[in-house]
């Protein structure tokens, strides 16, 4: 081998070690079964746009069996896994300005309401700085939470003192509204409660019943239109672990995140709710669709009333304009295409 050919060798190698050096692994924590659209579309989606954004020097992996949904924002911040995402209703309290995008009938899609999501948070309420500690981004809500019970009931003041499991945020306004016994306890354990009937029911989205397999315990289903709420969740970053990429690559994750993700993930968690409604269907779950205008919607929009003001007055001390922001959200979700 001449002197030459070694050298262009030795180049390479040291181009390939540096290359195999520089490439960083990115860990999401997620606390969703693996079946779950998040974890089926939303995180390999998002990996595969960070991997191009990158040119390969940052692949995403996600991890699993990480705890309480509730302990992502503190393990991303303290760095014991890179990012991650949660329902914003775990953690009352912190969490208020959140509950913007939860508030009954503003009748849209995941889609539509995560992008409004995203633009009314940045516009309004990054300042007020609920998000402490992290980097946020993206904002998205699931899909319409609906009553999801072991047996039926026909109105719902039928609710009244039912054992419902909720998860917090506006839901558990809505609960406490129509007298239920209010369970805490994460998504993922619900299945196992309604099997042992230490809960009778509970408000959560369709995708649930398919990728919960609720459509085994919780047989009896009231679909509003649009739901009775929707719930708020954060996609956020450990913010060392953006600053200590190299500006390229920093710049290029944040490019294919924001309202790009938070659209994405709307519409992953309402072609969830499609399918979970097939699957609740073809699985013979008693399915009581609600019209508008019929008793039961008229009996939730009284339910509801003066659940503006209220939320008003429990952000007053944030120090944002929170009218102004829920006006323009709705005009945003409502008008998006």
């Amino acid at each position: 081998m001449s002197n030459l050919t070694k050298i262009a060798c030795a180049g390479l190698l040291i181009g390939l070690s540096g290359q195999a050096y520089s490439e960083t692994t990115l860990r999401v924590g997620s606390w969703l079964p693996p079946t779950h659209p998040q974890n089926v579309d939303v995180w390999p989606t998002w990996g595969k746009w960070v991997e191009e954004a990158t040119e390969g020097r940052v692949k995403v992996v996600v991890e699993y069996g990480l705890g309480h949904p509730k302990t992502m924002f503190e393990l991303v911040e303290d760095g014991v896994i890179d990012a991650s995402f949660s329902y914003h209703g775990y953690v009352p309290g912190r969490f208020k300005l959140t509950q913007a995008v939860e508030q009954p009938l503003l009748g849209v899609s995941a889609e539509a309401a995560s992008v409004a999501h995203w633009r009314v948070f940045n516009k309004y309420f990054a300042e007020a700085n609920e998000h402490d500690g992290l980097e946020v981004i993206g904002l998205f809500t699931h899909g319409p939470g609906q009553v999801q019970m072991a047996k039926p009931v026909s109105s719902l003041a039928d609710l009244n003192g039912k054992k419902i499991r909720l998860g917090g945020g506006v839901q558990a306004e809505i609960g406490h509204r129509m007298g239920v016994t209010a369970v805490g306890a994460p998504a993922p354990k619900v299945y196992e409660m309604m099997q042992q009937g230490v809960i009778d029911g509970v408000f959560i989205p369709m995708v649930d019943q398919k990728s919960l397999r609720l459509k085994e315990v919780a047989r009896n289903v009231i679909a509003f239109p649009g739901g009775m709420y929707l719930g708020s969740f954060g996609i956020f970053m450990n913010q060392d672990f953006l600053a200590d990429l190299d500006a390229k690559d920093r710049d290029a994750i944040l490019a294919v995140s924001g309202e790009k993700l938070s659209a994405m993930a709307g519409a992953a968690w309402d072609a969830g709710d499609a399918v979970g409604l097939k699957a609740a269907q073809e699985a013979g779950v008693n399915i009581t669709m609600v019209q508008e205008g019929d008793a039961l919607s008229a009996e939730f929009k009284e339910l509801t009333k003066g659940m503006d003001e209220a939320f008003l007055e429990s952000v007053a001390e944030r120090g944002v304009d929170a009218k102004a922001a829920l006006a323009e959200l709705r005009e945003i979700a409502r008008s998006y295409k």
